[in-house]
């Protein structure tokens, strides 16, 4: 078994909206040193695989095709069980 987290981020550049109400609420809330806010999405995945190799392989295949929008987003696969 492998298991993996994907991290997906928007890219450099593109508006977060979110990310921007947050910052003002954290302003609101006292929190004056806060630069930047962009909120992303974690996604947790086991495999039910032997080889990290194909494991990372399929992983960043799942998240080009599906779970991230590679127009808007990044992401980066981190293996953390099974290596």
């Amino acid at each position: 078994m492998i298991k993996a987290n994907i991290f997906v981020t928007l890219k450099k550049g593109v508006l977060d909206p979110q990310g921007e109400a947050v910052s003002r609420s954290l302003e609101v809330l006292g929190y004056h040193r806060v630069e930047d806010v962009r909120i992303g999405k974690f996604i947790e995945i086991v495999l039910d695989s032997e080889d990290p190799e194909e494991a990372r392989r399929q992983l960043e295949e799942m998240s080009d095709k599906l779970l991230a929008n590679p127009v808007i987003e990044d992401f980066r696969v981190e293996i953390v069980e099974g290596e």
